[in-house]
């Protein structure tokens, strides 16, 4: 009886919803987890999901893909702008629980991350044309081709037979050793028999420093036939070692787009090593037993997203004022932010927190530095 007054004085009440939150379509079960549900219930109290008996149409769908969006956009922006412009504050008070307002700080970090990595990427991509089409020969006009009269080309054509009449024919024929040192020639030569004799580290060495000579004097061979030229084997492991010294020449005569290549990478390197910031934070405000080791954690996540939202407006700048000063200028920046975070987030004076924050950035600073090594010679090599 009860039951039947509650489902009358619930329909009896106008609503305002419409579409599939509308009362009419409200069932008395959960159709996903068959939780006994009220018409006033307008989500299951048990798993959260609407109460709606309604089929499912395209409009409905199409609702909830961009009301979702939406939603999660206006913490966005709201979590952009207490991060920007109050440092600290937005990790303080999401460990508080005020959580509803503000992006969740690992899916804010990964995206973030994830549009600095595509921005960064379509950097490199655009500076890589611009390169290709710089490198290429200008096509030839009617102005560039010299014609000559008769009379030149047959004095040119004189010219050469006497020239070849004085070369030592027979010297032509004689097949010099490839391995062999050419006098004057500067260019270092292993053949492949002196190299299999040599220990691992030598031979290795020896063959970059071989491949490195040729390619100096032969950049437009194709890695198999320099490989040819030299009388190497074109194995696998011959033409990685010489295109990766192709790619060397290539990152030592452009700078810039090396610097945006390593750049892009820097979300991965700062992300494997989140967990080892965040016990750093942990050990150093050790004695500050109230902070777990996720808040730390939180506090982490919100300062990195911070660097990368930095990154993201200073390489658009860099990129179309053709400088990497603002980049630059941003890693300053992140390091004033990040004392005034520390500060805030933890509450202590100033002269604690700045001791802090010098032996927090000098651990990190030295581990960063031998990981960003290994990660740069790890991302060249799969280059």
């Amino acid at each position: 009886m009860l039951d039947k007054l509650s489902v009358w004085f619930a329909s009896s009440i106008p609503s305002t919803e419409t579409g599939r939150k509308s009362l009419k379509f409200r069932g008395e079960n959960c159709l996903n987890c068959d939780h006994p549900l009220d018409k006033s219930d307008k989500y299951c109290p048990n798993c959260s999901q609407l109460n709606s008996t309604k089929k499912l149409h395209f409009n409905d769908l199409f609702n909830e893909f961009f009301g979702s969006i939406f939603a999660y956009d206006s913490r966005i922006i709201r979590t952009l702008k207490v991060l920007l412009f109050r440092p600290g504050i937005i990790s303080k008070e999401y460990v508080e629980g005020k959580r509803m307002r503000y992006a969740n700080p690992f899916r804010f970090y990964l995206s973030v991350s994830i549009i600095f990595f595509l921005f960064s990427g379509l950097i490199n991509k655009i500076s890589d044309l611009t390169l290709d089409n710089n490198s290429k020969p200008s096509a030839l006009t009617s102005s560039d081709i010299k014609t000559s009269n008769d009379k030149d080309a047959t004095l040119e054509l004189k010219s050469a037979l006497k020239e070849l009449n004085n070369t030592d024919i027979d010297s032509l024929k004689t097949e010099k050793k490839v391995n062999e040192p050419i006098p004057g020639n500067k260019l270092r030569y292993f053949s492949e028999e002196e190299l299999a004799n040599m220990s691992f580290r030598k031979s290795y060495t020896s063959r970059i420093e071989v491949y490195s000579d040729f390619y100096t004097d032969n950049k437009d061979l194709k890695t198999s036939d320099a490989l040819a030229k030299l009388n190497h084997q074109n194995s696998a492991k011959n033409r990685w070692l010489y295109k990766k010294v192709m790619d060397f020449d290539f990152f030592i005569n452009n700078t810039d787009f090396a610097y945006n290549y390593f750049i892009s990478k820097l979300p991965i390197v700062i992300f494997l090593f989140m967990p080892i910031f965040a016990l750093f934070i942990k050990l150093i405000y050790i004695r500050r037993k109230q902070y777990t080791y996720m808040e730390h954690l939180i506090f982490a996540f919100h300062v990195q997203s911070l660097f990368f939202v930095l990154l993201i407006i200073t390489l658009f700048f860099d990129y179309f004022l053709n400088t990497s000063f603002f980049t630059s200028l941003a890693f300053f920046a992140f390091l004033i932010y990040l004392y005034k975070a520390m500060r805030n987030f933890y509450l202590q004076n100033r002269f604690k927190t700045f001791v802090k924050f010098v032996i927090l950035n000098t651990l990190f600073t030295i581990l960063a530095v031998f990981a960003a090594m290994g990660y740069a010679l790890l991302s060249f090599s799969m280059y």
